[in-house]
């Protein structure tokens, strides 16, 4: 076995907080509102929650089934049970350093913003100030709505932009106009790219024992922040119009086939199979652990969390619509320019305006934290059970993969970084991980045998599984990832971000950086067939047959294999 002497969770609570950091990030806050809005409303819940069961809790237990069973990481999963699959194993790898490297960007900003919030009043409230333009329009003047009506016939260079849009585009990111100016040096995001670095490898440099405390604080943290902003939220004017907006369903959307991809994407990414962070965690478990209501749990307390911050974020931006006269749909946005943007615009006009939005930032910074230090976590642990040798000094791992992170994250510092952001963000995660998610659930209901793996999870729970799950994980989940794989292909369209179309170079950079880890999975296959003695049909057989698979501890494996031979 490759692993005999694994570190374990202390208390099954440290697991529970780990996991559901993981799979609660930004997201939830910033896309799911917005695509629930986009996609019908309340009638959005239908392909959404259907997603969750039919795919994402069953998915969610087979990955943790995997860990849990085996006490291994992703890579070392995909080396044992099918070899010539191991480049899965490298993808993740890649395809966790590329993301975590950009996102940990995308969690300095609010670091920018809570500095700015000990000031009198919040800065992003007025214009006048040094970064603003004679373009700024403070949102709750007399005839706000009817000079952001004008934006209609401008170009977006000429466009009017609220206090806060211009706090954040000319002071906080100071951006360039196009991704071809690279621009200066950004002294300050530099400084809080680094710093949150620094909080990053604090946070794993012990693995398990450091993450596992660190989550009793940074997981529960954004629910005590959601709940305050809720409370605050239902009771502004204007704020039931916004709910209205959000849940008031539209059921002609469920005909439109890019809602139910966007569900199956929304349900794909926020819960994180594919990344290796799930079995990285499982695989500290106990080997006895029950992981069965676990796997049920989490998914359906990480959409729960969904729909929640979607009434958090719609209350105030009909809060926001009521003070400006301004329509909902026209403040009703996805991604950075919610986080960053309307909901700062919003939280400006409160009273109290610096406490409100201190406890935002926070959140945000708490919600991004958590994702950040598992994907960390998730590449040291592939690279220690790859070699075993490195495992008593993996501090020293820790430092030097947040270290080139660190480095790799400077292309981001420039004034063009948010342009980069965004098309690393677009481009470098889906397919692979769509495919990486194919991959293994053919591994283990065809390779390696449903039968066997179904016998194993037994074995390790001591409870019989459902057909449901032998359904999923047989049919099921093998079409829907191929519906989610071909319908990223067809509404995968150029990104865009603050109304600039993007060079050839940049769409060119965002599909390398997909590549980079997407082919390594047909290119180790290729090699593995290849380098393999024998014959194409032995060659194959051997590549795709599961080696020295079993649980890590030895008395456990023992008992296994006694098991096995009992019942064949």
């Amino acid at each position: 076995m490759v692993v005999v002497d694994r570190e374990k969770w202390t208390s099954k609570a440290e697991f529970i907080l780990s996991s559901l950091g993981y799979c609660v990030g930004m997201g939830n806050v910033w896309r799911f509102p917005y695509l629930c809005y986009r996609g019908g409303g309340g009638a959005f819940l239908v392909p959404y929650l259907s997603m969750l069961f039919f795919c994402g809790v069953p998915l969610y237990l087979l990955e943790t089934s995997l860990g849990q069973f085996s006490s291994l990481s992703a890579m070392s999963i995909f080396k044992t049970m099918a070899p010539a699959l191991k480049g899965c194993g490298y993808a993740i790898l890649i395809v966790n350093f590329i993301v975590t490297m950009q996102y940990n960007l995308l969690i300095a900003y609010p670091i920018l913003f809570l500095w700015e919030c000990f000031k009198n009043a919040v800065p992003w409230k007025s214009c006048g100030n040094s970064w603003n333009t004679e373009k700024c329009v403070v949102v709750n003047q007399e005839n706000a709505s009817s000079i952001f009506a004008l934006n209609e016939n401008l170009t977006q260079a000429e466009k009017y932009k609220t206090a806060a849009d211009e706090f954040f585009h000319n002071q906080i990111l100071d951006i360039s106009a196009d991704p071809n100016i690279v621009g200066d040096l950004n002294w300050p995001v530099l400084v809080v790219n680094m710093l949150s670095w620094i909080v990053l490898f604090l946070c794993v440099i012990k693995g398990v024992k450091s993450v596992g405390k660190v989550v009793y604080i940074s997981a529960t943290f954004p629910y005590l922040i959601l709940s305050i902003l809720f409370i605050r939220g239902i009771t502004l004017p204007g704020a039931w119009e916004g709910i209205k907006f959000y849940i008031v369903p539209q059921w002609d959307k469920l005909l439109n086939l890019e809602v139910w991809a966007d569900a199956a994407c929304q349900i794909f990414f926020s819960i994180g199979p594919g990344w290796g962070g799930i079995i990285n965690m499982a695989s500290y478990n106990k080997f006895d652990n029950n992981l069965k209501t676990d796997s049920t749990f989490l998914p359906i307390v990480n959409c729960g969390t969904s729909i929640f911050a979607g009434f958090v974020v719609f209350s105030v931006l009909g809060y926001l619509s009521d003070r400006t006269g301004l329509p909902i749909e026209n403040v009703a946005t996805g991604g950075p320019s919610l986080a960053f943007v309307m909901y700062p615009e919003a939280i400006a006009l409160l009273p109290y305006a610096n406490f409100f939005a201190i406890s935002f930032f926070l959140m945000l910074y708490s919600l991004g934290l958590d994702s950040c230090f598992v994907q960390i976590e998730t590449i040291i642990t592939c690279i220690t059970d790859e070699w075993p040798n490195l495992r008593k000094n993996k501090h020293i791992v820790a430092f030097v993969t947040v270290f080139l992170m660190a480095v790799g994250s400077l292309m981001f510092v420039f004034q063009n970084g948010m342009y980069l952001i965004q098309v690393i963000d677009w481009y470098s995660s889906p397919l692979t991980i769509i495919l990486v998610c194919f991959c293994e659930i053919v591994m283990v209901s065809y390779c390696y045998g449903l039968g066997n793996i179904v016998r194993d999870i037994e074995y390790m729970l001591g409870i019989r599984l459902s057909i449901w799950w032998k359904i999923c994980w047989k049919i099921v989940n093998p079409l829907v990832l191929i519906f989610i794989f071909a319908t990223v292909l067809k509404y995968n369209t150029k990104v865009t971000y603050n109304g600039v179309d993007f060079p050839d170079w940049a769409i060119a950079l965002g599909w390398m950086s997909s590549m980079m880890s997407l082919l390594v999975i047909p290119g180790y296959f290729v090699y593995k067939i290849w380098t393999t003695k024998g014959s194409f049909i032995k060659r194959s057989t051997m590549c795709l047959m599961a080696h020295d698979w079993g649980p890590a501890d030895p008395i456990t494996r023992r008992e296994y294999q006694a098991y096995k031979n009992k019942i064949i």
